[in-house]
């Protein structure tokens, strides 16, 4: 059964149990309280990006991804477009990046977002545990305006 469309769909990527990777299942567990009477809005919580992902991509207007980053500067904020990968030449199964996720979506189901957007929150540590580092923390208040502001943004934009 094919995934209904939706005009933004959330994709974060994470793992709780290793501190601050643990930022995209955090911002996504606070965008579906934040949107929690939108119902044009799916939120998708993985460890990883898988190739399954690609039809949820491909069903939506627009896509945000969210993950941590271990190669920017702790707590870093970037939010920057997505474009698709150039045509694969073999496929990891394993994980997959946001470009390499739009470029399946749309050799595998002729279709990809409108817009693409992946906001990253350098991490300070990813040994485990539970708790975020300083310099996440004190990046939360601007990765949650910018996840609010991108979102808002997405909803206003006419379909095509």
């Amino acid at each position: 059964m094919s995934p209904s469309p939706v005009r933004c769909l959330i994709l974060a990527c994470g793992n709780t149990l290793r501190s601050d990777d643990g930022v995209g299942p955090w911002l996504a567990d606070w965008a579906e309280k934040e949107f929690s009477s939108e119902s044009s809005i799916r939120v998708i919580v993985r460890q990883q990006w898988t190739p399954d992902l690609a039809e949820e991509i491909s069903a939506s207007h627009s896509v945000l991804f969210i993950d941590c980053s271990v190669e920017s500067k702790a707590g870093a904020v970037q939010l920057a477009t997505v474009h698709p990968a150039p045509p694969l030449q073999g496929l990891a199964t394993h994980h997959l990046g946001a470009s390499e996720l739009l470029a399946l979506a749309l050799e595998l189901y002729g279709s990809r977002p409108s817009n693409a957007m992946q906001l990253t929150i350098g991490a300070g540590s990813i040994e485990l545990g539970e708790t975020f580092s300083e310099a996440v923390l004190d990046a939360l208040p601007e990765v949650c305006r910018l996840v609010e502001e991108t979102v808002v943004l997405f909803l206003r934009e006419p379909q095509q």
